[in-house]
């Protein structure tokens, strides 16, 4: 049985390697996808690097973008001379569906004169309703970048949170309670066992835990930003507080270290929906194009295009 899945996994990558070239096709990949999906991507990385990836890449003609839905809207409304397809259209991101634009008006209306900094992991229109967009690559950079003291942020409120103590700005985050169900699953407490058994390790987490978890890492940062942390620092182990889908990519770039997920079950199921039989089949049909309406598409360009013009 495990034979005959491993034949079919090495067809279906000579396949997409062989439709990539045909169809000129880019296939992005998030730090969170599958690891044979990573494999087989032209490129892997975090938001932001994966939306630069796309507008540098010239020649392609399409772009298949692993990972969840507002993150191949951002692809699109940057590439609108390219055909942008998502693998599993039921790859949505819960977090962006907090903050619909219809809440960003009210929190706009409620602070007129505040300027408005939208995560990456918003949906278009929501896009289209801010100042600015960000990662958590380059939050600090682009809220620091603002002439205001108080800014609006969202959705993610533990991100706020870490942005409000790097900067000194005040924070208001909007929604009240905005946060990813993956990353609030990570617990002081486990994170402190785990450093009991493991008092050599370091102890890296992404922005969107909890502060209590981010007060007792090492390291708090994005995932380019922790995969280049652990990739310049000393340490052989690490304890990593982000999804757990990044432990393939820092094991194959640094095989002489050892990762602990702070928490095994830390999975996204919906950037788990893409698959590499997934994958096959939006390169053959073209299936799960994304379209965003030129109307929202055009004012949300002018935030996104900010965002990639600050560096991290």
């Amino acid at each position: 049985m495990a034979t005959i899945n491993v034949m079919k996994t090495m067809t279906l990558v000579d396949d997409i390697l062989k439709l990539k070239k045909e169809k000129r096709a880019l296939v992005l990949a998030h730090n969170y996808q599958r690891g044979e999906i990573q494999d087989i991507a032209d490129y892997v990385g975090d938001s932001i690097e994966l939306c630069r990836r796309a507008i540098e890449e010239k020649d392609a003609r399409i772009i298949v973008f692993s990972a969840v839905d507002f993150m191949a809207e951002s692809a699109a409304i940057l590439n609108p001379d390219k055909k942008v397809f998502i693998p599993s259209s039921g790859a949505r991101c819960p977090m962006a569906r907090m903050l619909p634009a219809e809440e960003v008006r009210l929190w706009k209306k409620k602070y007129p004169k505040v300027p408005v900094v939208l995560y990456v992991n918003t949906l278009a229109e929501a896009k289209a309703e801010c100042d600015i967009c960000c990662t958590s690559a380059n939050v600090v950079n682009v809220v620091d970048s603002l002439d205001a003291d108080t800014v609006l942020f969202g959705p993610d409120e533990n991100l706020a949170w870490n942005v409000q103590q790097k900067t000194g700005k005040k924070i208001i985050p909007i929604p009240e309670g905005g946060f990813c169900p993956t990353h609030v699953l990570f617990l002081k407490e486990d994170i402190l066992l785990l450093k009991e058994s493991h008092p050599d390790a370091v102890v890296a987490v992404h922005p969107e835990c909890t502060p209590d978890v981010q007060s007792i890492a090492d390291f708090v940062g994005s995932t380019s930003q922790i995969c280049k942390y652990v990739g310049e620092s000393s340490a052989k182990k690490y304890i990593i507080g982000t999804e757990v889908g990044i432990i393939h990519r820092v094991k194959k770039e640094n095989p002489g270290k050892e990762f602990i997920p702070a928490y095994d079950g830390a999975v996204c199921p919906n950037m788990k929906l893409n698959t590499l039989e997934r994958v096959y089949l939006t390169l053959k049909e073209e299936r799960n194009p994304i379209t965003v309406p030129e109307s929202v598409a055009k004012k949300a360009r002018k935030a996104l295009e900010r965002m990639v013009s600050i560096t991290q």
